[in-house]
C-alpha cells in the first residue's frame, strides 16, 4: 500500500530543531538531520486515552483546551530529543571528554526545553492578554466611549505585536531554519493530501500553508477575542478590570478559537467560505519559510516512518 494512494487521516505535526515530528494514530515520529548528514529518529507510542479523557476529547469547546495541553506536553517530548541531538553535534571533541559536565548541561537543557513545551503558551497567552490592553487603554483610553472600537484596537495592537515579534525572531539563523523545516511539514502534509508520491520533487510543488497550522489557531485567538469581548456583558470600567476579564475568558477564547480552526479546514475547499481561513495562512507567510531539498527529505523520512509503524501497530499494537 503506497502513501501515493487518496489520504484517510488528518495528520498532523510540528517543526523540531533540524528536523519535523509527525503525529500518527498509534505513534508519534521525530527524524532530525545530523551533524553527519545522518536522520535519526526518534519514535514514542501513543498510550491510550482513559475513557474519561476520550469523552472530553468529544465536548466540542472543551477538547480544544484538552488537545493544547497535550501538545505542548508531548511535543516538549519531542524537542527535547531534537536539543539532544544538536547539542552533541555542536559539542567540540574536547567538551565531550568531560562526560559529567556534558551529562549535567544536557540535563540542564532537556529541563528548560520541557519547562519551556509546558508553560510557555499559557505564560504567552497571559502577556499576550494584558499588554495589549495595557498600551490600547493607555494610548486610547480617554479619546472615546465606544467599547466595541476599544476592543478592534486591543486586536489590532495584538497582531502588530505578534507580527513583529515573529518578523525579528525570524531574522536569527536557529529560527530561520526551524521554520523553514516548519514549511517542510507543511508541504509534506499537502502532498500527501493530495494524493501525490511523497518525492522531493513533488514535495516542493506544494505550498508551504496550511488551513490546520497552530499559526492559524494563534490568529484566531485574536479575532475571536476581539468579538467575545465586545458583548455587553463583559463591560469593565478600569484597566484592571478589563485584564481581568480577558485573562478568566482565555479558556473560553481558546476553546471558540479550536472550533473555529477545525471550521475553516473544513471548508476550505468550499468557495467563498474557503476564504474564512485566510488570516491564518497570511501569518503563516511568516512562521513558514521555503525549505531545502535537504530538509524536505527529512520531513518524507519522519512522515513515512510513521505511517510505517502506525501500520504495524494497528495490526499489533504495542
Amino acid at each position: 500500500m503506497g502513501l501515493a494512494q487518496q489520504p484517510n487521516a488528518a495528520y498532523g505535526g510540528q517543526a523540531v530543531i533540524e528536523g519535523v515530528m509527525f503525529a500518527g494514530r498509534h505513534v508519534n515520529v521525530t527524524a532530525v538531520r545530523r551533524k553527519n548528514q545522518e536522520i535519526a529518529f526518534y519514535e514514542v507510542p501513543r498510550t491510550s486515552s482513559s475513557n474519561i479523557l476520550r469523552a472530553i476529547k468529544k465536548i466540542p469547546f472543551v477538547r480544544g483546551i484538552v488537545g493544547i495541553v497535550e501538545s505542548a506536553a508531548k511535543g516538549s517530548q519531542h524537542l527535547n530529543f531534537s536539543a539532544e541531538a544538536y547539542a552533541e553535534d555542536e559539542t567540540s571533541p574536547e567538551e565531550a571528554a568531560k562526560g559529567k559536565e556534558k551529562e549535567k548541561w544536557s540535563l540542564s537543557m532537556i529541563l528548560g526545553v520541557a519547562l519551556v513545551g509546558v508553560l510557555s503558551f499559557v505564560v504567552g497567552k497571559l502577556v499576550f492578554v494584558s499588554v495589549p490592553a495595557l498600551l490600547e487603554s493607555e494610548l486610547f483610553g480617554r479619546a472615546f466611549d465606544n467599547r466595541i472600537l476599544h476592543n478592534v484596537l486591543e486586536g489590532v495592537i495584538k497582531i502588530g505585536l505578534l507580527l513583529f515579534y515573529l518578523w525579528i525572531i525570524s531574522k536569527t539563523p536557529v529560527v530561520k531554519r526551524l521554520f523553514q523545516y516548519h514549511g517542510a511539514e507543511h508541504k509534506v502534509i499537502s502532498c500527501y493530501e493530495a494524493g501525490d508520491e511523497l518525492t522531493v520533487e513533488n514535495v516542493q510543488k506544494h505550498t508551504r500553508l496550511h488551513y490546520r497550522c497552530g499559526s492559524s489557531f494563534i490568529i484566531f485567538t485574536v479575532i475571536v477575542g476581539a468579538i467575545l469581548y465586545s458583548f455587553p456583558i463583559f463591560t469593565w470600567h478600569t484597566i484592571w478590570e478589563r485584564i481581568w476579564i480577558r485573562i478568566a475568558l482565555l479558556p473560553v477564547v481558546l476553546g471558540l478559537s479550536y472550533e473555529v480552526l477545525k471550521g475553516t479546514n473544513a471548508l476550505r475547499d468550499v468557495p467563498v467560505l474557503r476564504y474564512l481561513g485566510y488570516p491564518g495562512l497570511w501569518l503563516q507567510l511568516l512562521t513558514t519559510k521555503e525549505p531545502t531539498d535537504d530538509q524536505v527529505a527529512v520531513s518524507i523520512a519522519s512522515f513515512n516512518r510513521m505511517r510505517e509503524l502506525d501500520r504495524e501497530m494497528a495490526v499489533r499494537p504495542l
